[in-house]
């Protein structure tokens, strides 16, 4: 017996692809978008429910709405809105690129904010929906040499909470999931390092934490007791040690 609908942005991989996965196995049909659709398309297929694939980048302006309109034409009704979508850049802030770093806020805080108004309407008519958007535990402090993207999650992390207490009192549920170091490409794509002393856990891992919090009704989750005790021990300590620890950790070789 289906579930219901359930909408994941940037399934093709990762954290994305495991959520779509752990819906599907939990009865859910799922709306599936990525920028690559022969991904999305293998994906789908080795799902046991419906699924409809749209490929979209959420960097371009007017792919959430399309998104929207997609399931709406489809008379698709979402009880479960997964924000996964998002990249991060590693390096000195000053020699990123810069089209590239504005493409990271439009897809890891616009996007965001598009699609939640466009669902979240119909679930607070319904008197039931969720909402998941996938923040980080770099939401909790600046992160030098991953400035803008600390900075975008910090967004989607305050953004959660603030849309979570205007929609509970309509049945609706609002949680941002807060991942530490996990096994993706993200790390690759980001040309990012992972340091020795940080907690790892799976895509799948993170997916049902994440989704275990939002049907608690929780407002945020952050991954892992190691995880969830540095981020309670740093709000003892002024930011800007906390600020500089990092800049130690993440300093580029060289």
């Amino acid at each position: 017996m289906s579930h219901g609908w359930a909408v994941v942005t940037g399934a093709s991989s990762g954290i994305g692809k495991a959520f779509a996965q752990v819906l599907a196995a939990e009865g859910f049909d799922l709306v599936l978008t990525a920028r690559r659709e022969d991904r999305l398309r293998e994906l789908a297929a080795s799902l046991p429910v419906k699924t409809a694939i749209v490929a979209a980048d959420l960097g371009e302006a007017g792919a959430p709405q399309r998104l929207f309109e997609f399931t709406q034409s489809r008379g698709i009704a979402p009880a479960l809105l997964i924000n996964n979508a998002g990249f991060g850049v590693f390096g000195e802030f000053r020699n990123q690129n810069l089209d590239r770093q504005l493409e990271m806020v439009r897809v890891n805080c616009s996007a965001v904010t598009a699609l939640t108004h466009l669902f979240l309407p119909a679930m607070i008519e319904r008197r039931q929906g969720d909402i998941l958007i996938v923040a980080s535990t770099a939401s909790f402090q600046a992160v030098p040499y991953q400035t803008v993207y600390a900075a975008t999650k910090a967004f989607d992390l305050i953004f959660s909470e603030g849309i979570a207490e205007e929609v509970k009192r309509f049945g609706v549920r609002v949680c941002a999931v807060c991942p530490g170091q996990t096994r993706t490409e993200f790390h690759a794509i980001a040309n990012e390092p992972i340091p020795e002393v940080m907690s790892v856990h799976t895509a799948e891992q993170v997916a049902r934490i994440g989704l275990r919090a939002l049907r608690k009704g929780k407002h945020h989750v952050i991954c892992g007791f190691s995880n969830r005790m540095g981020m309670e021990l740093q709000r003892l300590a002024p930011r800007r040690w906390v600020t500089a620890i990092s800049e130690r950790m993440f300093r580029p070789a060289g």
